[in-house]
């Protein structure tokens, strides 16, 4: 090459290859199979983890070096009898850790004891794992710490999501062989409505087909999930009618005006009516009515402390600190008065170098940790996943849908307008279940075993907000009792 110089692409092209070479050589058996480590302490947790926790990457694209990492704990009752779940995050582009820590999993944040530097982590006694092995999946690549050593890997899409989770799967269980007959449920919620139905299909599909063993899938399970534009969307305006955000007045004249026309061709009184009723909402937090709306740490749109992370972690929490102060928070404050204000703990404690080497990150292939990566190339291919409900369900695969009722993203509404779609008769009516002789929320039990219930409360993400009932609600279903 003599002393010709590099261009930009020329140099990240022969970084990438270096990369590529790099991690083969230093992980040999990433290729075909599934790394794991076993995390015994955790930097920010005071003495050994009191539960088993395991973290390692699996390689589902050779092609493009596309590895998804994962946690996975196993469960604290029976693991060798105990259902095996994979449960995916929302986004698309948010972590899996978001379930591990914020929703079922067994380790949160001590958001009150927070001062700064390291964010302390706690054992969370009310998870999941009581009764379940987890998988917690980063997914697609870009999400949390997966990632592609080519570029071109990147490139992701509802369908391309869907086939990695399931070679995912199949090379996990090369490893593990021994939760080959654990029953199997695939769970997520929010954007992952669109995909646990899907890769539940898949599934499905494969099992009398491939020459592989069989995985022993029993079912899904999806909280608040996305699932088709055309009931979720309009489904947002009678839920903000319903609990009384709209006047009798101003929906009547919604209805009245926008029963006409489709959506591309909206009368001037229908968009006076929409522009109305946005008035009326716009300073409601929509992942759950009745809290503050935040929006310095709100995580649509991105936050500051993830619009400012090309600052490094120190400097960034004393951005963090600043912008608090500018809009009248103290830090003690903000932890108690807006629960998105904890997903900023998660992007300190991610990006400490400590904390990704007890993890087993492989250094080097995500320069910056986001809750949620709202970059990612991704392709919104699925426009709905009413059909895979349908397919698996008649395939005779348990089902569990379930609803957040203050959630104002995906209401409660539309989600049963498209159940409703799916004409299964009503095995049980809709109902109270209980939860230490309280409402817990309100269940309808369909043929094809397939079960709605709300939990009474709860919003977007519903174990976030209601951890007990949701802890009682799902060892109930996973037992094969009713809610």
């Amino acid at each position: 090459m003599g002393g010709t110089r590099l261009s930009n692409g020329e140099l990240r092209w022969w970084m990438l290859l270096v990369l590529f070479i790099c991690c083969r050589l230093s992980s040999p058996s990433s290729a075909n199979a599934a790394e794991e480590r076993v995390v015994t302490h955790l930097p920010g947790f005071q003495g050994p983890l009191p539960f088993d926790l395991r973290t390692g990457y699996v390689e589902v694209d050779e092609s493009n070096g596309v590895r998804l990492f994962r946690y996975f704990t196993p469960s604290e009752h029976s693991p060798a009898d105990d259902p095996l779940m994979i449960w995916l995050s929302g986004g698309p582009g948010c972590t899996s850790f978001a379930g591990l820590v914020y929703q079922i999993g067994p380790l949160k944040f001590d958001s009150q004891g927070y001062k700064n530097g390291l964010p302390i982590r706690v054992y969370n006694g009310t998870t999941i794992i009581q009764v379940s092995n987890i998988i917690f999946l980063d997914s697609p690549v870009g999400a949390g710490f997966s990632y592609s050593v080519a570029e071109q890997g990147y490139n992701s899409s509802d369908t391309r999501a869907v086939n990695q989770i399931v070679i995912f799967l199949r090379k996990w269980f090369e490893v593990h062989p021994e939760f080959l007959s654990n029953p199997l449920y695939i769970g997520g919620d929010s954007y992952s409505g669109m995909i646990v139905p899907a890769v539940t299909s898949e599934i499905a599909k494969s099992i009398n087909v491939v020459s592989e063993p069989a995985l022993n899938l029993k079912g899904y399970l999806v909280g608040n999930p996305f699932t088709d534009v055309n009931f979720d969307k309009p489904s947002k305006i009678p839920f903000a009618h319903r609990v009384g955000l709209i006047s009798d007045q101003f929906y009547e004249a919604y209805k009245k005006s926008c029963s006409v026309g489709d959506s591309s061709n909206l009368s001037m009184q229908c968009i006076k009516s929409l522009d109305t009723i946005d008035e009326y909402v716009k300073d409601i937090y929509p992942f759950h009515i009745l809290e503050p709306n935040c929006a310095i740490v709100s995580p649509h749109p991105p936050n500051i402390v993830e619009l400012k992370l090309n600052s490094g972690v120190r400097e960034m929490q004393l951005l963090q600190d600043q912008d608090y102060a500018a809009e009248g928070f103290h830090l003690s404050e903000i932890y108690t008065h807006c629960r998105a204000g904890l997903y900023d703990l998660s992007i300190l404690w991610a990006n400490n170098a400590t904390v990704r080497e007890a993890l087993g990150i492989h250094k080097g292939t995500v320069r910056t940790w986001l809750r949620c990566n709202k970059a990612i190339q991704y392709s919104n291919d699925i426009s709905s996943s009413v059909k895979y409900h349908l397919d698996v369900t008649t395939k005779g695969y348990r089902g569990l849908v379930y609803s957040g009722d203050h959630d104002m993203v995906v209401p409660y509404v539309g989600t049963q307008s498209w159940i409703r779609s799916l004409n299964f008769s009503t095995v049980d009516d809709w109902r109270p279940w209980y939860v230490d002789g309280q409402v817990g929320g309100y269940t309808t039990l369909y043929s094809n075993n397939f079960t709605f219930a709300t939990v009474k409360g709860a919003g977007h993400t519903a174990p976030e907000y209601m951890p007990k009932q949701c802890l009682a609600m799902v060892s109930k279903w996973l037992g094969g009792e009713p809610l």
